[in-house]
């Protein structure tokens, strides 16, 4: 499904949340690709337009140490997490994710312990579309009815937005919380 002659599917395993108890935004992404796998960070391929993205909208440094740029999403009260705990795939696009295989992270246990969220951002429409068929059906109630919004994925592989483009929206969501 959407793999490349010779590339081998493996198992993903995903990262606990970055968040403090008094978040208020809840960015989602699909899985963690290889770079961050390997580095065992969040968006940590170079290319990833992430860090410099909310970075340009929070005003902090993108070429800070991670644990600084991190410091400064829980700070503005924005938590980060991805909608699959685990899942096949061969490489680190969203399309070469095997479905049957993808095992979505436990949200009824992360809202009881971060009940401010107030709104789930989505990192581009696969991780939208993911948490709608897999996540929002099993929610309890209190839960089902958060505010959504999807936003344009920051992945080097969305390349049909500019990056400004992309950062004019994440603002528009950002200032929203």
């Amino acid at each position: 499904m959407g793999q490349k002659a010779g590339s081998q599917v493996a198992l993903s395993t995903g990262f606990a949340p970055l968040a403090r108890a008094d978040a208020r935004l809840l960015i989602l992404g699909t899985l963690p690709g290889r770079a961050s796998l390997v580095a065992q960070r969040y968006y940590a391929h170079p290319h990833n337009a992430f860090w410099p993205i909310l970075a340009a909208c929070l005003g902090f440094d993108a070429d800070a140490p991670y644990a600084a740029r991190v410091a400064a999403l829980l700070a503005a009260r924005i938590a980060v997490w991805d909608v699959c705990d685990a899942a096949e795939r061969a490489g680190s696009l969203d399309s070469a994710l095997v479905r049957p295989s993808i095992r979505p992270n436990d949200f009824s246990a992360f809202f009881a312990d971060y009940g401010g969220i107030a709104r789930v951002a989505f990192n581009g429409a696969t991780a939208g579309a993911l948490y709608r068929s897999l996540v929002a059906p099993k929610l309890p109630p209190e839960w089902a009815g958060l505010a959504q919004i999807r936003l344009p994925s920051t992945s080097p592989a969305h390349a049909r937005m500019t990056r400004a483009e992309k950062q004019r929206l994440w603002a528009a969501a950002l200032a929203a919380i």
